[in-house]
């Protein structure tokens, strides 16, 4: 969950047909840069006609390239046909974001086997413009570069170009002022909070039902993969137990199931709180796996809610990495305004953490009959995620990918079948003992450890 690498959203089925065809082509050195180019932010087409700007098929990029100076620096692709390219800045973390059409970029072999959250680290050149960079689908019909700034620096060209090798992708970059950057990153982000102002993106219609509502948040999605850990891809196991979960759901007739998505798109971690509130959710489920790379020992499940100061230091780090999505997306993180004050609204916030808890420490007990629970299991923090005042919401780390007897465990379907009928089962009992649902709905009688953390007193 730290910052992923590129090169990992790719088809690796498609892989082999590319790499044949790229094979034959050898790296063309480094293009001649446009010197007459000195804005921040540009909209560059190849000089291709109209194909490039609608690509007949699916276009892909494979081999990424990156020649790294304190003054220059470019980042290059070989592409299988052209397509237009536009660029902008961000500011704290420094970053120069290109958006293309969708690509399909092509995992190199070897990347699969790093450890922890993938990026591509730059080569270690002191003073580098690039620190990192990473690169995949943003949102249907749409990808993006996310290029991490060592300094300020602008884009010289982000362009499509033909040459003896080839169709490349190019986008040159040179160090840059920091007022003239900072000023263009303000530009940038009042384009992004306008377009924020927009509807969030649509998770399915979700019809007036006397059911209550259940949103599962498979985390991260499209360019943010999460988690990667000897070809373990955190995105891919959390989507997996999130649909397993929601179809679950669905077929006891009990809930009404939202997911914030379904399929491998980015949403924004306000996005997702969007969608709970605008479907009235009675609970908001979110579905992460977590790595420590100094530490495979660690294993098994942690099940958070949101609190101001987190509860110790393993819940700061874990919140921290999470609430990094929107920046390795490239988009500007913007807290939800939960700075109303009033008695009303104090209220609210007290009620629903009261049932964050009670849910929190119902999934604990179920969870631990059919997995292994992590040393510490319930802990808490400020995950921007969770801070919906009035929908009670849980993160669940579902284990630690860095672990091997974990990372084998999660892409088991036997696991996840037993332990997505667990989670399944918490949610009957608190519903059960909210009074949500006749007794007779639940799957299975709750154990003396569940109904110790559903006391009526508190969920009623």
């Amino acid at each position: 969950m730290r910052l992923i690498s590129a090169g990992v959203f790719g088809r690796c089925g498609r892989q082999a047909a590319l790499g044949a065809l790229l094979a034959l082509l050898a790296l063309q050195p480094l293009a001649a840069r446009n010197r007459g180019i000195t804005g921040l932010r540009q909209v560059a087409l190849a000089d291709a006609g109209p194909a490039a700007r609608t690509p007949a098929g699916p276009v892909f990029a494979a081999n990424a390239r990156l020649v790294n100076g304190s003054e220059r620096a470019e980042i290059s692709f070989d592409l299988s046909a052209p397509v237009t390219a536009s660029s902008f800045v961000l500011a704290a973390p420094d970053r120069i974001v290109v958006e293309l059409p969708q690509v399909e970029f092509e995992a190199a072999p070897s990347e699969s086997a790093h450890t922890g959250r993938h990026r591509h680290a730059a080569a270690q050149i002191p003073g580098g413009l690039v620190a990192s960079y990473r690169f995949g689908l943003f949102a249907p019909g749409k990808s993006r570069i996310v290029i991490d700034l060592s300094t300020p620096a602008r884009v010289l060209r982000a362009i499509a170009v033909s040459g003896p090798t080839g169709m490349r992708l190019v986008v040159s970059l040179a160090r840059a002022d920091r007022a003239a950057f900072l000023a263009a990153a303000r530009s940038a982000l009042a384009a992004q909070q306008a377009a924020a102002d927009s509807p969030a993106p649509a998770a399915g219609a979700v019809a007036t039902s006397d059911l209550p509502v259940i949103i599962i948040d498979p985390g991260h999605g499209g360019i943010d993969s999460g988690a990667m850990v000897h070809g373990l891809v955190e995105k891919n196991i959390v989507f997996d137990f999130a649909r397993e979960l929601a179809n679950k759901l669905r077929a006891s007739g009990h809930y009404k199931v939202v997911m914030t998505r379904d399929s491998d798109v980015f949403i924004a971690l306000g996005d997702r709180v969007k969608i709970a509130r605008e479907a009235g959710a009675s609970l908001f489920v979110s579905i992460h796996a977590d790595t420590i790379s100094d530490a495979a020992g660690v294993s098994g499940a942690t099940v958070y809610t949101c609190s101001e100061h987190a509860s110790d230091a393993e819940a700061a780090r874990t919140a921290e990495k999470e609430n990094q999505s929107d920046a390795v997306a490239g988009v500007e993180s913007k807290d939800e305004d939960d700075g109303v004050s009033n008695i009303l609204f104090d209220l609210t916030r007290q009620e629903t953490r009261t049932y964050s808890h009670v849910f929190a420490r119902t999934l604990v007990n179920y969870w631990q009959v059919a997995a292994r629970l992590n040393k510490n299991p319930e802990r808490s923090a400020g995950f921007r995620v969770l801070k919906a005042a009035d929908v009670p919401s849980v993160l669940i780390e579902l284990g630690y990918l860095s672990n091997a007897a974990d990372g084998a465990a999660l892409t088991s379907p036997s696991w996840r079948d037993a332990t997505t009928g667990r989670v399944a089962a918490a949610i009957d009992a608190f519903f059960t003992a909210k009074g949500s649902l006749p007794a007779k709905a639940t799957t299975e009688s709750p154990t003396a450890e569940a109904l110790d953390a559903t006391p009526t007193g508190l969920v009623k």
